[in-house]
């Protein structure tokens, strides 16, 4: 299994195809499966990026390392990462959730390698307290598929989605629970503690290709937030898709495809 190690913390990751790197960073608290189950599908149609899929630490097969456990931490270890594996090359981003506010702050230190970036349901404020959220509810339930869960199941699907049908649930257990259920919790409270940038972030335009992906029922980082960012990113597509929450990716599926290839096609556009 690939592992590289920055400053003691051994990163495990995945790298397929060939091309441009895209680095892809998950949220707090599932791992890399996350962004492998929703990205690798748009590379059926899609030739020509090397994908970079990585569990931070403390998450999936990642340790968290004592002395690591902030944003700060976090962002000070992804940038070795991408010295160790990426090096110098241009490259694109992808976040979601935590992945978003932890790639915003990259921006700071790698504005002119990155070339593009994608935001999936991302941190807008990492204080809670300041967020614009919408009220929490399910556009659609399948009751009878979920009798058929135990409870434990049906309480995490519940929680954490708005489309409550097998299929989504399907990806829910392999793309997401799976990863929540291996994190270590001890190690993520320490980054809760610590879990904002102590320097300024979108301090300056950033006029490469972006999309900001965001769902109307996400009651957990909300989506009014982002079009705060509008004068940062000049050339950002702001798409609010109803039918999904927080796992926008997964609850409308077909969209989430159509703009991250039309995305790419911004982002060849302007490298030709």
């Amino acid at each position: 299994m690939p592992y590289c190690c920055v400053e003691g913390t051994e990163f495990y990751y995945q790298k397929i195809g060939q091309g441009m790197p895209m680095l892809m960073l998950h949220g707090f608290g599932p791992d890399s499966r996350l962004m492998g189950g929703c990205m690798e599908p748009v590379f059926e149609r899609r030739n020509g990026y090397q994908r970079i899929y990585v569990d931070l630490p403390g998450m999936g097969r990642t340790k968290g390392k004592p002395g690591t456990e902030s944003a700060d931490g976090f962002l000070r270890l992804i940038i070795g990462f991408i010295d160790e594996v990426i090096k110098g090359k241009p490259f694109l981003i992808a976040g979601e959730s935590y992945g978003g506010y932890l790639a915003r702050g990259l921006l700071e230190h790698r504005r002119k390698q990155i070339k593009g970036a994608v935001f999936i349901c991302p941190v807008i404020f990492p204080d809670k307290q300041k967020r614009t959220l919408p009220e929490k509810i399910q556009v659609y339930r399948d009751e009878v598929f979920l009798q058929s869960l135990d409870r434990e199941n049906r309480e995490a699907f519940i929680e954490e989605n708005t489309v409550l049908n097998r299929k989504t649930w399907e990806r829910f257990r392999e793309e997401v629970l799976a990863g929540l259920r291996m994190a270590d919790g001890e190690f993520l409270a320490k980054v809760q503690d610590n879990y904002q940038f102590t320097f300024p972030i979108d301090t300056v335009v950033f006029s490469e290709p972006i999309l900001f992906l965001l769902g109307k029922q996400d009651a957990v980082v909300g989506y009014k937030d982002a079009f705060k960012l509008d004068g940062t990113f000049p050339r950002g597509t702001f798409a609010v898709l109803d039918k999904a929450g927080h796992y926008l990716q997964i609850e409308q599926a077909r969209l989430f495809e159509v703009h991250m290839h039309e995305w790419f096609d911004r982002v060849e556009q302007g490298n030709m």
